[in-house]
Order: structure tokens, then C-alpha cells, then sequence
């Protein structure tokens, strides 16, 4: 279900979509770009691929907010909402997933639900790990790289004014690029654990079978050895070999999801509100999280336009 070609199919729904969350704070003016904006398009294209209604996304973007919240948090009010969050989620999983057993379709719930390997099925309690698995991956991830492309789009102005030329000159190995550089510097999954398969040395350092790893994605995104001038945001940065969707065989499943949800957002965005602005001079507002961080609010103003569901 995310394979090249699967999601390619899918690109005149982003547009679509992403059109629609516009025409909703075109004409005010201002909004908050994270949850009016950036939030909204993921959450509701994995929402839809996993074939869960319509109806169910507002609990959906609350249920894989307060999860994440929960997971570095030492605020007792935060953990219980982490706990109720799960729970109300495996509960509405296995309603999804008792129905696709009998009424199988094409979303990915039911590949799951009947996918077999030698005769070995999911079981329920894997099929809610799964679930939700690809509902914060699909979500969280890149709600936080749309804002800090965004963000960082606005503060180097030259730089958009680049990505804003390649856009109009349909240029679209010049977007790509610049779509790469969003990735690399948000990196919005921060780290990973790995256990060692055998002794390794790793420059001068022996790491022993059977040792546990933590990998610094952002770190290896901003080494001097592999990338110039790492600390500077450069839309035409090339090449870029960035870690921000991992590599091998952890290599992130949705990465070619992500990459056309971030070129279709910032095409509509160049399109119809080119002159996006913080609202704000104050240090804004991040995640307190080690594990997935992104900015939690980001007030912009516009000029404002008429939607397009009015024209």
C-alpha cells in the first residue's frame, strides 16, 4: 500500500484534500499553521488508507497526540490521558478489525487483517500495534516537517524565494530537493534503538555483540564529514544524503507518502497563500519529547483569499 506507484495514485486526493484544509483559513487571515495546516493532511490520508471513517479523525489526531505526549512525559495528568488514549484506540481498532474480517475492501486494515505467511496470521493484539504503529508514523512525522519546512522557509527568505521559483518554473527536480533539505532539517524521528548482531568497531571504539545502540538521527543529519556547512537550511543542497527516514531494512515504509504530502502541500501553499508570516516574535512552542519533537504551535498571518469551494 506504499509503494511508489500505490501512492502516486493517491496524489490527486492530496491535492484535493490539501486544497480543502486551505479553503478552512483562507479568508480569516491567520490561523495556527501546525494544527490548521500541517496537522490536518496526514492524519486524514492515513486515516483514509487505513480505511477508518471519516468520522473518526478528530479522535484519531487527539488519540495519536496524547500517545506521543505520553511517551517521555512525568506529568501524571499526561500519562493517564497516554493510557486512555491507548485503550479507547485498541478499542476502536478491534471494531475496524472485527468488521474487515467479514467485510474485507482495499484499505489496509484488510490487507492486514488477511495477510498470511505460511499459514501465520496477525493476531488482534498485534494488529492494534500495527494500527498504531502506522497511525503516528503517518501523522505525527510529517505534520512536524511541513511546520518546520515552513518555518524554516520563513526565516531564510532567500531560500523561498528559490523554492517559490521552482514551483512556478515547474522545476521539479529544484522542488525535490528542496523537499530533501525539509527532511533533513526537522529530522522529525530523533532516535532509534538497535541491538548489535556482533562485535564492531566504530572509529576506534569496540561495540560488543549484543549491546544496545542508540542511534542520533539529527546528529548523523548535521555531520560536518558528510554534509557542508550542515547548520545552514540550503533548498538546493546536493547531494543529500540524509538518515531522516533510517536506512536498510528499518528504512521507513511511508517515506514515499511523506514526500508527496510535503511537495502537493507546498505547491498549494506557494499557490494560495505565498505570503505566509509568523504572528509572533516569541520563541515558539516545541514537543517535549526525546524521541519525536516538532513545533506544537506556529500562529501565521496571510493575505487574505477566497476559497476555492466559493469561486
Amino acid at each position: 500500500g506504499f509503494t511508489p506507484r500505490r501512492v502516486r495514485d493517491h496524489e490527486a486526493d492530496i491535492r484535493r484534500i490539501t486544497d480543502h484544509i486551505i479553503d478552512r483559513v483562507c479568508e480569516r487571515g491567520e490561523c495556527d499553521f501546525v494544527w490548521d495546516i500541517a496537522a490536518p493532511l496526514p492524519l486524514i490520508l492515513i486515516g483514509e488508507m487505513l480505511g477508518f471513517p471519516p468520522e473518526s479523525y478528530d479522535d484519531l489526531l487527539r488519540w495519536s497526540d496524547d500517545m506521543i505526549k505520553g511517551t517521555t512525559s512525568t506529568d501524571l495528568a499526561a500519562l493517564e490521558r497516554a493510557h486512555e488514549a491507548a485503550d479507547e484506540f485498541a478499542e476502536f481498532q478491534l471494531r475496524i478489525v472485527a468488521d474487515r474480517r467479514a467485510n474485507p475492501s482495499d484499505d489496509l486494515i484488510s490487507t492486514l487483517v488477511h495477510a498470511e505467511v505460511d499459514g501465520d496470521r496477525l493476531d488482534d493484539r498485534s494488529l492494534i500495534e500495527e494500527g498504531r504503529l502506522l497511525l503516528i508514523g503517518g501523522d505525527e512525522t510529517t505534520r512536524h516537517v511541513i511546520t518546520g519546512g515552513m518555518h524554516a522557509l520563513i526565516k531564510n527568505p532567500g531560500e523561498r524565494e528559490q523554492l517559490a521559483a521552482a514551483y512556478a518554473n515547474g522545476d521539479a527536480a529544484a522542488v525535490e530537493r528542496a523537499m530533501e533539505e525539509m527532511l533533513r532539517w526537522v529530522t522529525p524521528i530523533k532516535n532509534m534503538n538497535r541491538t548489535t548482531t556482533r562485535d564492531v568497531e566504530v572509529r576506534g571504539v569496540r561495540i560488543p555483540q549484543g549491546a544496545q545502540v542508540l542511534l542520533m538521527f539529527e546528529s548523523a543529519n548535521r555531520d560536518e564529514d558528510v554534509f557542508e556547512d550542515p547548520y545552514r537550511f540550503d533548498v538546493d543542497r546536493d547531494p543529500n544524503d540524509h538518515l531522516a527516514f533510517g536506512f536498510g531494512a528499518h528504512f521507513c515504509l511511508g517515506n514515499a507518502l511523506a514526500r508527496i504530502e510535503l511537495r502537493v502541500m507546498f505547491e498549494r501553499l506557494f499557490a494560495r497563500l505565498p505570503d505566509i508570516q509568523l504572528a509572533t516574535d516569541r520563541p515558539l512552542r516545541k514537543r517535549n519529547s526525546n524521541f519525536i519533537t516538532g513545533f506544537e504551535e506556529m500562529p501565521v498571518t496571510f493575505t487574505p483569499t477566497a476559497a476555492l469551494a466559493s469561486r
